[in-house]
């Protein structure tokens, strides 16, 4: 089969096009606070749209259908062609000159990963902050899914863009016409950034400071304009509540939010994934209230005010840290590695659990988690019933076979390669703690990590090859594996 070619560039023009208008915007930003970086973001922005404009120009005449192979194309060469027109803002401005922390710090944006480079975030100029978190916003539901939007203007058809860039084992449609998906998320997605923007107003944040978390708390991403992220606010509980909630929410299924818009509230209840993603932020809030209140190494009134006492602090730190890293937001309230050990430990497992499929969670998924061990429980009675038909059941329905070994696989590769990022990250001189912490963090997109990557530091004196390798992790794990690996292997790139 003919690789469309001229499709593939033509679309990745519009994206071009598209980051380049996002650009604009922070531009704009940077010209209302007079921040001095207005030319800089401008001129990335024009640079953007130039060469967006020039590909969509010279392949207008392509071929107007996208096969499941250009998908995987499109989808991951146009996350790097966005993380490379993304550098420059930081590039031009010259407040991130070195290209590898400005690769770092983009791909780490379009991830929603939040891990950064930065020593002193508060000294960056307002446009480049928005920037910054912009990149989260974009990436969070993805830039895909909004060409796919657009795509019919252009009379092309987007459903192999979304089976590819969709974050979960299958992509849940609103709407029978694809297109009238992605707006509909987009739409959901757009208003609870609103909401949440005015909610953190009204509690105390500046509208500068407001905007920026609510970019990075939908997308879960976790860049903050404060060098202590959420910390900053811990006089002020409203404000983490607030955005609590909308962690929350940003990891769960956004099909279920319209449902709840719809006012199909029973299709909530039911929904297996959904009840089992609330009980374990549930039991394990408790169980790490618990031990902060009673266990901690270092008290909670040792590092921060208790407005509302130790029992409501230690509750608010604990359902903050859960939250943020079930959902692979990032965000942090305090040093949790610093709590006892039992709860690093209990941190580094959440960063294998991810939040609800459909939702711009990092992570292996909730979804996935149900299905193995259900598969996994179903092996006894197979065992002793081996002529037996009993099927994987899900949400009430049964599950194609297919489909659970496709789930299987993607946890045994998802295992392998947190091992192989880790074992990377050792070879290059990291310690032990360190390794497994930035490997499980970058592929789990969460952002704070462990060892010399704790919550309150920064990746910036990593080696540069490491810097490379996590931003492979990152990407790998943003658009679930397959869809980046699969370009590695030669049977991809055979004509058939």
């Amino acid at each position: 089969m003919r690789l469309n070619s001229r499709i593939i560039i033509h679309i990745m023009g519009l994206l071009m096009l598209c980051n380049g208008c996002f650009m604009l915007l922070a531009a704009l930003v940077s010209g209302i606070y007079d921040d001095g970086a207005t030319l800089s973001i401008s001129l990335a922005a024009i640079v953007t749209i130039f060469v967006g404009i020039s590909a969509m120009f010279f392949t207008r005449g392509h071929e107007k259908q996208v096969k499941r192979k250009e998908g995987y194309i499109i989808v991951t060469f146009g996350w790097l062609a966005l993380t490379v027109s993304g550098m420059l803002p930081y590039l031009f401005s010259d407040t991130i000159p070195n290209i590898t922390n400005a690769f770092f710090e983009t791909i780490s944006g379009y991830t929603t990963t939040g891990a950064s480079i930065l020593d002193d975030i508060e000294v960056m100029p307002e446009g480049i902050l928005f920037w910054r978190s912009l990149t989260h916003w974009i990436g969070g539901m993805g830039i895909i899914v909004l060409a796919i939007a657009i795509l019919p203007l252009l009379g092309i058809g987007g459903m192999q863009l979304f089976a590819a860039e969709s974050p979960g084992p299958s992509p849940d449609k609103l709407h029978p016409r694809i297109t009238d998906t992605a707006k509909r998320l987009w739409l959901i997605y757009l208003g609870y950034t609103i909401a949440e923007t005015v909610l953190l107003k009204l509690a105390g944040m500046n509208f500068f400071d407001a905007i920026n978390h609510s970019l990075a708390t939908l997308s879960t991403g976790g860049f903050s304009t404060k060098n202590l992220s959420l910390a900053y606010w811990n006089d002020e509980p409203m404000i983490q509540y607030i955005t609590i909630l909308f962690m929350f929410l940003a990891g769960s299924n956004f099909v279920l939010s319209y449902f709840a818009f719809k006012g199909k509230i029973q299709r909530i209840i039911r929904d297996e994934e959904f009840k089992m993603y609330t009980s374990l932020i549930i039991l394990f809030s408790i169980i790490a209230a618990l031990v902060i209140y009673f266990k901690a190494d270092v008290p909670v009134s040792d590092y921060h005010p208790q407005v509302f006492g130790v029992a409501e602090s230690s509750f608010r730190h604990s359902l903050f840290q859960v939250v943020s890293v079930l959902t692979t937001t990032g965000f942090v309230t305090a040093d949790f590695t610093g709590w006892t050990p039992f709860l690093t430990v209990f941190f580094f497992g959440l960063m294998f659990l991810g939040g609800s499929a459909g939702s711009t969670s990092g992570g292996i998924k909730i979804m996935r988690h149900i299905m193995i061990i259900k598969n996994g429980l179903l092996e006894f009675r197979r065992s002793l019933h081996p002529n037996a038909v009993l099927p994987v059941r899900y949400n009430g329905k049964s599950v194609r076979a297919n489909i659970v070994y496709n789930i299987v696989g993607f946890f045994v590769l998802y295992m392998l390669l947190f091992l192989i990022g880790a074992l990377v990250l050792g070879t290059m001189g990291i310690d032990f703690v360190t390794a497994l912490g930035g490997a499980a963090s970058s592929l789990g997109n969460v952002g704070p990590a462990f060892g010399s990557l704790y919550p309150l530091s920064n990746f910036n004196d990593l080696p540069d090859a490491g810097k490379w390798w996590l931003g492979f992790l990152m990407l790998a794990g943003r658009l679930e594996l397959f869809t980046v690996l699969i370009l590695l292997t030669p049977y991809f790139w055979k004509r058939t």
